[in-house]
């Protein structure tokens, strides 16, 4: 069981624009490579490079539990969930917690 902090998260390229979801145990590399994205990818395709939710687990599996789950949502529900915390599809890049933060399990 790792007990390192994990992301669910959210990109796109504009509000209401294409949405993509993903989890990863390194959310500030991640959504650099989204913002440096090249080639023929799903997010370089869409130019995703604009980090409008995320949500900390304390485990890996947590992380991959909740995209599964958010998958299976309409894309009206993602976008109030994105709105609900996010109104002005602001960029939150900036407000990725450090490395150093302890999320709860």
């Amino acid at each position: 069981m790792n007990l390192e902090p994990s992301f669910a998260y959210i990109v796109t390229n504009k509000p209401r624009g294409t949405l993509y979801l993903g989890v990863t145990a390194d959310l500030v590399r991640r959504v650099s490579e989204h913002k440096q994205v090249a080639g023929r990818s799903f997010t370089a395709r869409y130019n995703l490079d604009k980090l409008v939710w995320f949500e900390v687990f304390g485990e890996i599996e947590r992380a991959i539990q909740r995209e599964t789950s958010l998958k299976r949502r309409s894309r009206e529900w993602k976008i109030k969930l994105i709105e609900m915390g996010n109104p002005g599809w602001r960029d939150l890049f900036e407000d990725i917690p450090p490395p150093s933060f302890s999320a709860e399990a």
